[in-house]
């Protein structure tokens, strides 16, 4: 299977088509994504398969499944596609930034971090009240003498 470079979208700090080159179908049971939701993630600009084959199908390589994890676990999070794309610009841009570039890069990077941080404390909240109404609702079974399979 041949396959041809594309030099639209995101550049990949590693470049097109490197390495092993794998099939939307592959690349989403590797992830745990939808092959349409790998799709939704293309056309929003987050990720561009790093090669097609002669046929047209999107090639990806393991840089690009990099991409869709970070991408897979912003998402439960609650980041915009915006905050997605910018998040994946500023990993990308670190690996050869230097002086101002690369601590304004940090700096940014810290930022997300912080949000990422916030956002989990607000989710383990959540958890902690929905474990205790699940748990309400298991004493009440408990003293109504119902069972709690």
């Amino acid at each position: 299977m041949a396959a041809t470079s594309r030099n639209t979208g995101p550049q990949h700090p590693c470049g097109p088509a490197t390495g092993r080159l794998m099939q939307i179908g592959e690349a989403a049971e590797r992830v745990g994504l939808s092959i349409r939701t790998i799709r939704h993630y293309e056309e929003a600009g987050l990720i561009v398969p790093s090669a097609r084959s002669e046929g047209g199908f999107r090639l990806y390589t393991e840089p690009d499944l990099g991409r869709l994890a970070v991408v897979k676990r912003m998402k439960p999070l609650g980041f915009s596609l915006d905050e997605m794309r910018e998040l994946l610009a500023v990993l990308d841009a670190l690996d050869s930034a230097t002086g101002n570039d690369r601590a304004d890069l940090l700096d940014r990077l810290g930022m997300f971090h912080t949000a990422a941080t916030a956002r989990v404390t607000a989710l383990r909240d959540q958890l902690a009240m929905a474990e205790g109404f699940a748990d309400t609702l298991h004493d009440r079974l408990d003293h109504h003498g119902g069972s709690t399979g």
